[in-house]
């Protein structure tokens, strides 16, 4: 496999001259498939298995193509193309270009490439349409518009949960292109998951169908296989199982590559039999009031639950009693409560100001070794504790005899949460700062004066745990009209989150006990990450937004005080292949860690999201998150205004 690095013609072209698809006849397509796949038995009996498959539809052909023209498909893909690692909030995969810019390729790269051609036009081929067509009852099968390409997943690789549902595809495929030598094995992963609904009722009381948390069916890859399945909003929810990392005592000596042509079958084209006119433009515009609208989104899980931090009335006093001295000024009793929790460094006057200054330059921070060594050890132990005890498999049996509930749906998120339980727990640490440190009136008063902000009006509390080879949060926005204040508590014991070199920028750059300003990025791989060990996802991640159109492009790439408001149109499906001089879009970003409180505030349309957790991972990500509603002064917005401005004539 090579990495796109040369300049040789490539897959990506977006030129695309007259094609140099060849129909062919019925004859020349069944040829490249296997023997036997066209007679009516064998095609009867996939289509009553497709009909009965559950849950959804869905079917496999094994094997498919003549094998000798897939060896051969095989060995020029492993010589002759290239492919470009990219990392996303949803995906880590090497991918080629889309096969259907091989016709944008000079006669000399197609040269190079005879059996890939014949594998892409077998496969859109009038006779190899018509039956997929007949097995699946799905329709007729566009052989214009071909939409399929190559991707390569290695240890590590892996793709979250999503439903296919874009414009007009109508189906879905993959066509594993394994070692024909060595049987892929199940252990290894990389198999296609599929995920049940149930039916529930929207607010409207309409039908609307919610994803489990867990998959129900897991299909091994295997070469010459074709998994293939009918594209359904709202149900046909998959993903593909992270290829694992040999295990210790496993063979570590050959590389487990799970290559796969995979693609999507699209509704007929203009001038092609059974094209609808106007049929794409309605399925696009169903995709997307869809994905607008949200009608499942009342049983996402967890809910917000705000609440209200507004200083209570002295008993007896009223709130005449309350206006008498300044709510936000510490007392003896505020910090001899919080060193009960917190590290004393960050309780001091002078690192306060400090903090609170690099917060006004950055708006974020990140603090290290926050809690103090005694609490912090409870903490240490505690989970520790909690994760010498296997968990169980299903969401139910992890609610039933843990008592953490599995955040969803999958295609938003998944983890393993706890809300406050409302008791002063003083034996589960975690507990403890849900229900004691983190709503108390002291933490409020400290977090308005490392921030500057003054008015915290509520908090909305979290703990959470990623598990291994299970659990991320995918990129979404925050929607709301003034900037939130956000922050995150990462207790993750486990070693091997960070490499030695960001661990020692940290301990050089630090401010206070560690505290900084500075983000981290997620680390490139390197010859000498192979030696140091996988890179193990679990880093949140604040990426920009998409600015409004209108907004000029060179006043979008300045900063502004609020995070958020630097980058214009950033992707979270590129920030892993974005090149040295191309703009990632991250803001800030942080790796998992131990005791690390990260400060952020976030303003509208701003990403965020957790990595995929690897199964390589040594332990579980564990941390506490608080989104808190602040209200601020017309004076400070003003100031805020006039800084940003003045912050971008300097910067021109």
């Amino acid at each position: 496999m090579k990495r796109k690095t040369d300049t040789r013609a490539s897959l990506d072209g977006n030129a695309m001259p007259q094609s140099k698809k060849r129909a062919l006849s019925s004859e020349e397509a069944a040829a490249r498939f296997r023997d036997g796949l066209f007679d009516t038995a064998e095609q009867q009996k996939y289509t009553g298995e497709y009909a009965k498959s559950s849950p959804y539809l869905h079917g496999v052909i094994h094997p498919l193509i003549e094998p000798t023209l897939l060896r051969s498909v095989r060995d020029e893909i492993e010589t002759q193309v290239s492919f470009t690692e990219k990392e996303t909030d949803i995906y880590k995969i090497f991918q080629s270009g889309d096969l259907a810019n091989l016709d944008g390729l000079d006669d000399s790269s197609l040269s190079k490439l005879p059996s890939v051609l014949k594998l892409r036009d077998a496969m859109y081929s009038a006779r190899f349409r018509e039956y997929l067509s007949s097995v699946t009852g799905s329709g007729k099968l566009s052989g214009q518009k071909t939409d399929m390409a190559i991707n390569v997943y290695t240890e590590g690789c892996h793709l979250l949960c999503h439903d296919d549902v874009i414009g007009s595809r109508r189906l879905s495929y993959i066509l594993y292109l394994t070692d024909p030598d060595t049987p892929w094995q199940a252990g290894w992963g990389g198999a296609l998951r599929l995920f049940p609904t149930t039916t529930e009722k929207d607010a409207k009381g309409e039908d609307v169908k919610i994803p489990s948390p867990d998959y129900s069916l897991s299909i091994p890859p295997a070469f010459n296989q074709l998994s293939f399945f009918t594209v359904q909003p709202g149900e046909s929810f998959h993903d593909v199982e992270e290829v694992y990392h040999p295990r210790e005592g496993e063979d570590k000596t050959k590389k487990r590559v799970r290559m796969a042509i995979s693609g999507w079958f699209h509704i007929p084209q203009e001038g092609e039999d059974g094209y609808e006119e106007g049929l794409e433009e309605k399925l696009a515009e169903r995709s997307s009031l869809a994905q607008l609208q949200g009608r499942g989104d009342i049983y996402d899980l967890p809910q917000p639950q705000p609440v209200s931090w507004e200083e209570p009335e002295v008993e007896g006093k009223g709130k005449g009693k309350v206006e008498e001295h300044n709510e936000d000024e510490f007392t003896e009793s505020d910090l001899a409560f919080l060193l009960q929790y917190i590290a004393p460094s960050y309780l001091t006057p002078d690192i306060a100001e400090e903090m609170s200054d690099a917060f006004s330059a950055e708006s974020s921070l990140s603090l290290e070794r926050f809690l103090s060594d005694k609490f912090g050890s409870r903490v240490s132990a505690y989970i520790e504790e909690q994760e010498r005890q296997a968990l169980p498999a299903s969401a139910d049996e992890i609610q039933a005899q843990r008592g953490w509930t599995v955040a969803r749906p999958p295609h938003k998120h998944r983890y393993l949460y706890q809300h406050a339980s409302g008791e002063k727990d003083t034996e589960n640490p975690i507990q403890e700062l849900l229900n004691v440190l983190l709503p108390s009136q002291p933490f409020r008063k400290w977090l308005g004066l490392v921030t500057g902000v003054d008015h915290l009006t509520s908090h909305n509390l979290l703990a959470r745990r990623f598990r291994r080879g299970a659990d991320y949060t995918l990129a979404s926005a925050y929607e709301g009209e003034e900037p939130r204040l956000e922050f995150t508590l990462c207790l993750t014991p486990s070693t091997g989150w960070e490499k030695q070199e960001e661990e020692e920028d940290e301990n050089e750059d630090g401010e206070a006990n560690g505290s900084s300003s500075k983000a981290s990025k997620p680390k490139e791989e390197t010859n000498d990450d192979a030696v140091e060990g996988p890179a193990l996802g679990g880093y949140e991640i604040y990426m920009a937004g998409d600015d409004d159109e209108d907004d000029d492009e060179e006043d979008a790439e300045n900063a502004d005080q609020v995070l958020g408001r630097k980058k214009t149109k950033a992707d979270p499906a590129v920030y892993r292949s974005a090149g040295a001089d191309e703009d990632d879009g991250i803001l800030f970003s942080t790796q998992a860690g131990w005791n690390r409180l990260s400060i952020v505030l976030r303003d509208s349309g701003t990403l965020k999201f957790v990595k995929y957790v690897s199964a390589a991972a040594k332990g579980d990500r564990w941390d506490i998150t608080g989104e808190i509603g602040v209200e601020f002064e017309e004076d400070d917005e003003d100031e805020e205004g006039d800084e940003g401005e003045g912050g971008d004539e300097d910067e021109e």
